[in-house]
């Protein structure tokens, strides 16, 4: 299956990895293995995770305060955001027509 993702969510990838890197040295790879793992749990198994709303589902990163927000269309998956749980929980909802 495909894996598409939303430019913003790109940026919020980028953006966190970077953060935590600066915080801790290692720490931003360490936060990039776990997205790595937790998007091939969403590859394995794409119905797996709680639906949110309508057909946006959710993974939650374990040690990290993250959530991957995600929709499962035919042929291919599509990350929206990649959510700091601190975040305004609809900050990212304009991505829903993308």
């Amino acid at each position: 299956m495909r894996l598409i993702y939303h430019p913003g969510a790109e940026v919020e990838l980028v953006e966190a990895a970077k953060y935590y890197e600066f915080r801790v040295p290692s720490l931003g790879h360490e936060f990039l293995d776990a997205v790595d793992q937790a998007i091939c749990g969403i590859q394995n198994d794409p119905e797996r995770f709680r639906v949110v709303e309508a057909d946006i589902r959710r993974q939650v990163l374990g040690r990290f305060p993250y959530s991957i927000f995600y929709r499962v269309l035919p042929g291919e998956i599509r990350i929206l955001a990649f959510k700091h749980d601190a975040r305004h929980p609809d900050y990212w909802r304009d991505r829903l027509g993308d």
